[in-house]
């Protein structure tokens, strides 16, 4: 394959992901680069460096396994807690292109952290969910993993060993400079029959073009997935060049979205009753609600 295989004149930069498949090796991955969106996303609230580190991580894994969803509408949540540790809630998800997310800390203890430090330093013990909500079917799909291991992509990594079966190799790295922030991440998938249609539970291990695919995969180094000038093209091009073919398309851009509104709370506040939400009234008569995903406080008539 040559380099101008993977040349575009729309060539794949930041806060948009890159899906390519290799279709001799029945595999396929997802990259991603994010950079303004992130920031935005991390504006909401003042975070340590390692804090905000961790929240960053859990942003480009919702954007990499967000966009796996086939469907319009569909969603991905991505959901830790825990006790013991300095984060005790982190939540992100992904719907048609738009990532939320923020994460509740002990501000003492997270000042305490020190950089590449466990996953049990910073979260004490507990478990990650991940859900994929359905839009056409309404179905719900959810596995759980324990917090555990050196970061979240491993915790990832373990998701989809153990919930689909489906051998899988994360790699994220994220850099920051004050408010500045970048974070790259490259999810890579075995799938023996192809993508579409077939069952992928005796995908192995062990297979040999998962073991060589792996080693392609894994060969990304770390300052690569958050390198501006690096386009997300090259970087894979740089990866699996040896190959016959490498399959590339780049995904809608992504955007900060947070579904908060008037409506979203009053249809919540309308389950509670009367004297609970009589409690919760101002002084205006309506009831302050400060959104965790924007910091946005909105006043709502209930």
């Amino acid at each position: 394959m040559t380099d101008d295989a993977l040349t575009r004149d729309d060539d794949t930069g930041f806060d948009r992901v890159l899906a390519f498949t290799v279709p001799s090796r029945n595999a396929r991955g997802r990259v991603v680069r994010l950079g303004p969106v992130l920031e935005t996303v991390l504006s909401a609230h003042t975070y340590p460096k390692v804090v905000k580190h961790v929240l960053a991580e859990a942003l480009v894994l919702t954007a990499l396994m967000g966009s796996l969803l086939k469907e319009d509408g569909a969603q991905l949540t991505f959901q830790a807690q825990a006790e013991g540790g300095a984060v005790d809630l982190l939540v992100c998800d992904y719907r048609d292109g738009e990532i939320r997310g923020y994460l509740r800390h002990d501000p003492v203890l997270a000042e305490r952290l020190e950089e590449d430090c466990s996953l049990e330093a910073i979260f004490g013990k507990g478990y990650l969910a991940i859900t994929f909500d359905l839009a056409v079917s309404k179905e719900r799909y959810q596995g759980v993993v324990p917090l555990e291991g050196t970061s979240l992509a491993h915790a990832c990594e373990s998701y989809f060993a153990m919930s689909e079966q489906v051998p899988t190799l994360i790699r994220i790295n994220v850099r920051s400079n004050d408010a500045r922030c970048v974070a790259g991440g490259l999810l890579v998938q075995h799938l023996p029959d192809g993508e579409e249609g077939k069952e992928r539970l005796h995908a192995k291990e062990q297979h040999p073009d998962w073991e060589h695919v792996a080693i392609m995969a894994g060969s990304v180094r770390p300052e690569e997935l958050v390198d501006p000038v690096l386009n997300l093209e090259q970087l894979v091009w740089r990866l699996f060049h040896e190959e016959d073919e490498v399959r590339v398309e780049p995904l809608a851009p992504l955007q900060r979205g947070c579904r908060c509104s008037v409506s979203y709370y009053q249809n919540i506040l309308s389950r509670f009753p009367e004297s609970e939400r009589a409690d919760m009234r101002d002084e205006t008569g309506q009831i302050p609600v400060d959104c965790a995903f924007c910091s946005k406080i909105l006043h709502i008539p209930a």
